[in-house]
């Protein structure tokens, strides 16, 4: 496992008891006295973010759909490779290379109120399996199918995720220059790209040599490659 790697895990080790109990605490508060949690409402499509729709809720209606219903904090990537293979598809990206992603954005719990609870604490943090951060989802959502939808429906929406993570990768591979060094291939840069950013891919594509967490981020998706070419069909 490389440095980086091991730096990220203890990183939330040393917060997740101090999570925990902030979880446990907004739950609570959320939950009335003597009855049964609430069921958990999206907010309105329309409606821009605000620290009221970022607050934990502790369950989801019966009516959402399954991807929306996915609440535990231990999950495997290969649960959902048919909405990745329909969302690359969708997107004109590599299924194997979604799936890769979302392997290396496993290293933290993916539970909505844990995630929700997070972002209280770090309110720049990201949101749902592939780690989206608001602005990117903001950008990405103009003009797709998902335009209505909100950054705050994230945790709660795996499959919605994973359509943001294929349409980003999508956007990424539009920027990539048409030359670049035969030591990277276009899935690696795209990677690099959504780790780093669409700046910094394109400065990787025109021979830039990347930094030791972006190298650590590659190392990893070439480490979860096979994995993911077998839980997508592909490997």
């Amino acid at each position: 496992m490389s440095d980086s790697r091991t730096s990220r895990r203890t990183r939330w080790i040393s917060v997740l008891v101090f999570a925990l109990v902030l979880y446990v605490i907004v739950r609570a508060a959320h939950t009335p006295q003597g009855d049964a949690p609430r069921p958990a409402r999206h907010p309105a499509p329309s409606a821009a973010p605000s620290a009221a729709s970022a607050a934990p809720s502790v369950s989801v209606s019966a009516s959402a759909s399954p991807s929306a219903r996915a609440a535990s904090a231990s999950y495997d990537p290969a649960a959902y490779a048919r909405q990745v293979r329909d969302r690359a598809r969708q997107a004109g990206v590599s299924a194997q290379l979604v799936m890769a992603i979302l392997y290396n954005e496993a290293y933290k719990p993916h539970d909505p109120a844990f995630e929700r609870a997070w972002q209280k604490l770090k309110p720049d943090a990201a949101f749902g399996i592939a780690n989206m951060h608001r602005a990117a989802f903001d950008e990405v959502r103009q003009g797709r199918d998902f335009a209505d939808r909100s950054w705050t429906d994230l945790p709660d929406d795996r499959d919605l995720a994973i359509e943001a993570e294929a349409w980003y990768l999508h956007d990424l591979a539009a920027r990539l220059p048409a030359g670049r060094p035969a030591s990277y291939t276009r899935n690696d840069l795209l990677a690099l790209g959504y780790n780093t950013g669409p700046s910094d891919m394109v400065a990787f594509a025109r021979g830039a040599t990347p930094g030791s967490q972006a190298r650590s981020y590659l190392d990893e998706l070439h480490a979860n490659w096979a994995r993911a070419g077998r839980a997508v069909g592909t490997g």
